[in-house]
């Protein structure tokens, strides 16, 4: 959206000159009758003091698309196993108790009046509880009923172990892509708290940290800046220095092949643009492509079509370098410095449509780059990454269908599995250095035990034998002892 703000001391024995401050989107005719009438109002009025004004020009409209929608729409659905899969894996039996994970409530993203207890429950194939004893400590003499406790089931375990070990096996990949991201830097240098953020996006294991960067000396290194961790570029790659090839153009379905008397611009189905934007989106495509490897952001002046050419080069690396050819538009956010993108990255995405498409669904806007999906929405490129995600996505659909079931069988006061009904109920709500020890240590220190749900958690000692089993760690995950964590 293009906004013009007017904000001046304001004297009715003075006029003061009224500028134009400029706009792709609204012509400049109608942009000097309305300074013009500004400028009368300044003279006519008796007000003193200081006139603020907002000019709303035309605004881009987004068009929806569903089929790229559903693929932000799925990931949202199992966000809450992601990261409580990721918090098991961080412990070294992986398991943890629910006292505990109450206090990780910020980490999962889970709103006030949400159950963690209720949530996990939902899950019933991916995620198992059972009560262990609390250790003999005088502390714990009073407390003589078992602790809760949450553990992946074998079918996620396995699920959770093929992934780890898949990762491993192309670490070389994921170097790369590292540095790549490295090579994208002004300084060659990125923190390492940053690039969490866009770690699982790229397909990066939790332990990238401490594995993944340390692995491969000849390509980057671990530093100490006044910022923390920063991870260096040491060897620049100039077969890696090659931008994605630009979309090859599809056919018309002409009968003779010629050239197009008019330019034509390629823009996905159902999308509309008013005659100045796509005059500017044409000019913006008859620009030479710049290669972000080769050309700092400081060589280029800011606000520049040539700098905003760069800008969008950068972005669709990012992207492309993704599983899932998206991220969050926040994750970019985070190196609008070290990439040398523009402060209003999110109005330059918008303004691209032909590159880049915009999903307003879950709780931030996506960003997806078109060229990596096909008209129905489908993505072109997949790994065995995307198939194990699926996997885990068809344990959920099985534990939702149980959990159907056994609703059903409650209803018709019967049992099913041999579980007895009232007794799951309790458990289900109706509407539905491993290197990882230090995940969520900063999350604990800053937040308090929650009263409630620890009430919630005694409310339960009375049947916790029901879910008494032993502890066994599940195999390829348990003898790694120097990764560091998210």
């Amino acid at each position: 959206m293009a906004l013009m703000l007017i904000s001046l001391p304001f004297s009715p024995q003075r006029e003061w000159p009224i500028t134009f401050l400029g706009s792709d989107f609204l012509p400049r005719n109608r942009c000097s009758r309305l300074l013009g009438d500004i400028n009368k109002l300044c003279e006519n009025s008796r007000i003193s003091g200081e006139l603020s004004l907002t000019i709303l020009c035309s605004s881009i409209k987004t068009v929806r698309n569903p089929s790229l929608d559903r693929h932000i729409v799925k990931q949202n659905k199992i966000r809450f196993v992601q990261k409580l899969k990721t918090l098991l894996l961080s412990k070294p039996k992986h398991y943890i108790p629910l006292h505990i994970l109450y206090k990780c409530r910020s980490y999962l993203s889970l709103p006030t009046p949400k159950s963690i207890l209720s949530m996990i429950c939902r899950y019933p194939s991916v995620f198992e509880l059972f009560s262990i004893p609390w250790p003999p400590l005088p502390i714990n003499a009073t407390k003589l009923y078992p602790q809760l406790c949450v553990r992946l089931t074998p079918a996620a375990a396995a699920i959770a172990a093929e992934e780890l070990n898949y990762k491993a096996a192309i670490s070389d990949t994921l170097a790369a892509k590292l540095q790549k991201l490295l090579m994208l830097s002004s300084h060659e240098r990125l923190l390492l708290s940053k690039l969490v953020h866009l770690a699982p996006d790229l397909g990066l294991p939790p332990n990238f940290r401490s594995r993944l960067c340390n692995d491969h000396p000849d390509k980057f290194k671990t530093i100490d800046t006044s910022y923390g961790r920063a991870l260096e570029l040491v060897f620049w790659d100039t077969n890696l220095a090659n931008t994605l090839p630009t979309p090859e153009d599809q056919s018309l379905g002409l009968i003779v092949e010629r050239p197009l008397k008019f330019k034509q611009l390629r823009l996905r189905k159902g999308l509309n643009l008013k005659r100045r934007h796509q005059d500017f989106l044409l000019s913006f495509g008859e620009i030479p492509d710049i290669c972000p490897y080769k050309t700092p952001a400081m060589a280029l002046p800011k606000e520049s079509i040539e700098a905003e050419k760069r800008s969008c080069s950068v972005v669709r690396e990012v992207l492309g370098m993704t599983i899932e050819k998206r991220t969050l538009i926040d994750h970019l956010t985070h190196f609008r410095m070290e990439f040398g993108l523009p402060n209003k990255l999110r109005g330059m995405i918008v303004r691209h449509p032909e590159l880049f498409y915009v999903s307003l669904k879950g709780q931030r806007d996506s960003v997806l780059l078109v060229e990596g999906y096909d008209e129905k929405g489908r993505l072109l490129e997949k790994n065995k990454s995307l198939e194990i995600r699926e996997k885990l996505m068809e344990l959920v659909r099985e534990g939702k269908r149980t959990r159907r079931e056994k609703r059903k069988a409650r209803i018709n006061n019967t049992e099913i599995d041999g579980f007895n009904s009232d007794r799951d109920n309790e458990y289900e709500t109706d509407d539905y250095d491993d290197g990882f020890e230090n995940l969520v240590e900063s999350e604990w220190s800053a937040l308090e035990d929650n009263h409630d749900e620890n009430n919630e958690l005694l409310s339960y000692r009375d049947n916790a034998e029901f879910w008494t089993v032993d502890v066994e760690p599940f195999p390829d995950v348990q003898d790694e002892q120097s990764m560091e964590p998210w």
